[in-house]
């Protein structure tokens, strides 16, 4: 993830920042909200250091990555019981239990 920051401060590098933001979607407004808090108090150079995990989380939002990751080691384990005989007939396709989270 590469930040931008700009070299020279001036009220129009203020006014159009914030154009680009995930305030509105909801999912990541709340990960972006405290990343963003946290680069402000650290500043930009020391805020990447200070605040990785905050930033991770929010790339998590963003990106997705953990859970797409998770799905397909799913898939896969699913598909290895299937061809090793462990999963047969109605048993191959039967979604997982409401409670088992």
């Amino acid at each position: 993830m590469s930040y931008v920051s700009p070299a020279i401060r001036t009220i129009f590098t203020d006014v159009t920042g914030p154009m680009s933001d995930f305030q509105m979607l909801g999912r990541c407004a709340k990960p972006e909200a405290d990343m963003m808090g946290c680069l402000e108090a650290y500043g930009l150079d020391r805020g990447l250091r200070k605040c990785q995990d905050l930033i991770d989380e929010f790339y998590e939002c963003q990106t997705l990555k953990k859970q797409f990751a998770r799905f397909v080691a799913m898939r896969k384990e699913r598909e290895r019981q299937i061809a090793c005989g462990i999963l047969t007939g109605d048993k191959k396709y039967v979604s997982p239990r409401i409670d088992s989270y």
